[in-house]
């Protein structure tokens, strides 16, 4: 069973950016807008071994996502939960998928594709207006 209300799924079904909070070392936040893609009851990222936000949840798996609607700025749905699995992606397929999503035309993996990862995010609270 989802934490998603049925009136906001569609922030996780429409390709929106999605700001990601992870946690410094220092316990300070560190929030950023990035792909995702739902499952029905996981969300997942990707990003890079190289990056700040992967030494972040490889220290502290803790994370916030936001995600509001453009088209009613005061609606939103957070996210709270925990970076579950990191996948390797060396391939970028998932990078691939979420570019489809996003309407990017891409031209091959991009130039990172051998340090990228996925993010597997677990929610385990949810608020939403």
């Amino acid at each position: 069973m989802t934490l998603i209300p049925v009136s906001h799924q569609d922030l996780l079904t429409r390709p929106l950016f999605a700001h990601l909070a992870t946690i410094r070392p220092d316990g300070t936040p560190q929030a950023n807008p990035m792909w995702f893609a739902w499952d029905g009851s996981h969300l997942r990222f990707t990003n890079t071994t190289t990056r700040r936000k992967y030494r972040n949840v490889t220290a502290n798996p803790d994370v916030a996502v936001s995600i509001n609607d453009p088209g009613q700025p005061y609606r939103y749905l957070e996210i709270r939960g925990r970076v579950i699995r990191i996948d390797p992606d060396p391939d970028a397929v998932f990078f691939g998928e979420l570019a489809d999503r996003y309407q990017l035309a891409m031209d091959g993996p991009p130039g990172d594709a051998a340090d990228r990862v996925i993010f597997l995010v677990e929610p385990n609270a949810v608020s939403f207006q």
